[in-house]
């Protein structure tokens, strides 16, 4: 990071852009003497499902937790194939395979980086011989954007298969009016510091429609206890404490200003990219997570905007189908997940969180004729 004046992800500017609300917030926690499943927990369960317009939310330790325990809770894992992409955070797969439920990863649509419905309606039409049931369909909701969710779900219900939003990287994204998560039978989330709601460690909640799943859940992420030191069923322990529902309480107030922010800056870097900007689907409201534009030469592009002090990251550079813990035993669509790994070869996140001062965005604007190439 040496050199680098505006950082890809600065998650401590979070922090200090809140700092006196933070610090009153975990103040009152520490001060409570009750740290895990407490009030401040069960206050952000509340205001967070509010927030959503839906369902109830259950806390959890992280992302990856939410989807294995969104997965559980509807009674998928061994003996049952959950249909995801592979251009996604490991997490997404390696949640999939926690539960023994057979991933099966299909390929993106190019221009929005999201579940290709069409893919998915072929898979889902003629499963892949070999393979257990298709039970569940997780789209991953990547960089902002919510995936074409409406045609998914369609396709889901035709096909009696649960649908689960991932989430992480769509806090307040919408489609046609509606929230990210509240199309599904269950929505997961993570709270990790770079997150548009981001916790000050990690954090995670799973969103879902029916109050007898929501209970499951509840029980499932601590031990199967639905009475005290009583394991009804095999749990796990995955609990969103209390300092981090204390200090989420607090940016969840700032949410909607912070994705304000982060479309104004996406809005000045597409005015000096044109054509090269990212695309967005008609009917959504982008939060830009990630603000990601495709080049090539991406090495050197990298190099010289870190000469001019803009930092960058790669979202993501290797699919999750050609990492040497899933190359060659995971299972592909016909597509073999083709646009997947052109993307992988080309992606390149610029820095965009709402603490960027004006003065940084300018700068970054001023290297991106670099992009442009």
């Amino acid at each position: 990071m040496s050199g680098i004046t505006v950082p890809q992800a600065d998650p401590g500017a979070g922090y200090r852009a809140l700092k006196q609300e933070i610090d009153a917030a975990v103040s009152r926690a520490l001060e409570s003497g009750w740290y895990i499943l407490g009030q401040e927990g069960r206050a952000f369960e509340a205001e967070f499902a509010a927030w959503l317009g839906a369902g109830t939310a259950v806390g959890c330790g992280n992302g990856t937790d939410a989807i294995a325990l969104a997965l559980r809770g509807l009674g998928i894992g061994v003996g049952c194939t959950v249909v995801t992409v592979s251009h996604t955070a490991v997490a997404t797969v390696a949640a999939i395979e926690s539960t023994g439920a057979t991933p099966l990863l299909i390929d993106i649509e190019p221009d929005h980086y999201t579940m290709d419905p069409a893919e998915l309606a072929a898979v889902l039409a003629s499963p892949p011989s070999g393979l257990p049931p298709i039970r569940a369909v997780v789209p991953v909701h990547l960089y902002g954007q919510v995936a074409d969710i409406e045609v998914i779900e369609t396709l889901c219900r035709r096909h009696g298969v649960a649908l689960i939003e991932d989430c992480a990287q769509a806090h307040g994204a919408k489609r046609n009016g509606r929230q990210a998560g509240t199309f599904g039978d269950v929505a997961t989330f993570s709270f990790y510091p770079t997150k548009n709601l981001g916790a000050l460690g990690d954090g995670g909640a799973v969103l879902v429609r029916d109050s007898e799943v929501a209970a499951r859940i509840a029980a499932l992420r601590q031990y199967g206890w639905r009475r005290h030191y009583i394991s009804d069923e095999v749990g796990v322990n995955s609990r969103l404490d209390e300092l981090q529902a204390a200090i989420l309480r607090v940016k969840l107030a700032h949410l909607d200003a912070g994705n304000a922010r982060r479309r104004e800056i996406a809005r000045e870097y597409d005015q000096v990219l044109g054509s090269r900007a990212p695309r967005r689907r008609k009917g959504s409201e982008h939060v830009y997570h990630l603000y990601v534009v495709r080049v090539t030469e991406r090495d050197q592009v990298q190099a010289k905007l870190r000469e001019r002090g803009i930092g960058s990251g790669v979202h993501y550079p290797m699919p999750v189908h050609a990492q040497p813990a899933y190359a060659g035993r995971v299972a592909l669509g016909s597509s073999r997940c083709t646009e997947t790994e052109r993307a992988a070869a080309e992606v390149l996140s610029l820095p965009l969180y709402p603490e960027l001062t004006d003065a940084q965005v300018s700068a970054v604007c001023g290297a991106l004729d670099l992009v442009r190439r």
